[in-house]
């Protein structure tokens, strides 16, 4: 598979167990710009439906803010910044 169907399938286990949160970690790492953006779009649609609660760890900083209710910046293993994103 590659990386990108290998990411979806990982979201999709995930929701198997219809979690109420569901924990993704540089869930874009080693993936096309437009199967980032595909993935991006599965993360706000599973959202929007009120599927579960998303806790995204992402360094595509402008992706994360796009489809993100909320922000926290961690430096050093510390908030350091916290608000809404402003999408």
């Amino acid at each position: 598979m590659s990386g990108g169907e290998q990411q979806m399938l990982a979201i999709g286990r995930g929701l198997m167990g219809m979690p109420h949160l569901l924990m993704l970690d540089e869930i874009s790492l080693g993936l096309s710009p437009l199967f980032s953006a595909h993935i991006f779009q599965v993360i706000r649609d599973i959202n929007a439906r009120g599927i579960s609660t998303i806790f995204l760890v992402e360094q595509n900083v402008k992706m994360a803010l796009k489809i993100s209710h909320r922000t926290y910046v961690c430096k050093e293993g510390r908030i350091h910044l916290e608000g809404p994103s402003g999408n």
